[in-house]
């Protein structure tokens, strides 16, 4: 981020670092397994997962009651375009090119990914979307989503 002053770009430090979702999982070998072999992520010991700049920490649970994920959100009619909020939970949401969705969706299909929703478009605020859900082994949702500007004009806060 940065600002101009008097026509000098000025730099703003870091604050915040990159955000790692956690999740409390019912074997962790399994999400490992899940999560190198079928999300094509690199996994370590520790039951860090990632790929690019998609990371999880997987965590043993104590117990399976302890495993929640996220249920639909309510719908809202104050976004600042005319969409109320997604039909399913998210429990993760992932940023992804919008001609790699495509294809990353069919490298995991090939390898057995569940995929409880196909790629599907749709449109919002002068802006086009696309996303596609996964599921991972203890039921949490992890959404792909691509986004391109069709309509400048309409374009309002993200």
């Amino acid at each position: 981020m940065s600002e101009q002053t008097m026509g000098v770009q000025v730099e703003h430090k870091r604050l915040l670092g990159k955000t790692i979702q956690v999740r409390l999982v019912s074997d962790l070998r399994k999400s490992q397994e899940y999560y190198r072999d079928m999300l094509g992520c690199r996994v370590d010991d520790w039951g860090h997962a990632e790929r690019d700049d998609m990371i999880f920490i997987l965590q043993q649970a104590a117990s399976v009651e302890d495993i929640k994920p996220n249920v639909a959100s309510k719908k809202r009619s104050n976004y600042p375009t005319e969409w109320e909020g997604p039909e399913y939970g998210w429990d993760t949401f992932v940023h992804i090119g919008w001609d790699d969705l495509d294809t990353y969706i069919e490298e995991v299909r090939g390898k057995g990914a569940k995929i409880t929703i196909e790629p599907f478009i749709g449109s919002h605020g002068g802006s086009e979307f696309k996303n596609a859900y996964l599921l991972d082994p203890d039921g949490y949702s992890i959404v792909l989503g691509a986004m391109r500007i069709v309509d400048p004009s309409r374009v309002t806060g993200i």
